[in-house]
């Protein structure tokens, strides 16, 4: 099976582990396992943005910002 590159797992930092969902869309998950959100990879006129959500309850999720970095919207689970 071939990983498209998008989708290969990011290496864990500050404690924190980006799951690739689908194309354009990763599961933050903390040290601990537990799941803190996502961030969603979103095309505007710019380029792309992250958008970060942080996972409040089983179904409910609080937006954190959109960044143009990945690495920026991962720093809002810290």
């Amino acid at each position: 099976m071939t990983v498209l590159p998008s989708l290969a797992p990011r290496p864990t930092f500050r404690g924190i582990s980006l799951i690739p969902v689908n194309e354009g869309l990763w599961r933050v998950i903390a040290s601990s396992g537990s799941v803190l959100g996502h961030i969603e990879r979103c095309a505007d006129g710019d380029g792309d943005r992250y958008a970060a959500r942080r996972l409040t309850a089983t179904t409910r999720t609080l937006d954190l910002g959109s960044f143009c970095r990945i690495d920026d919207a991962a720093d809002c689970f810290r």
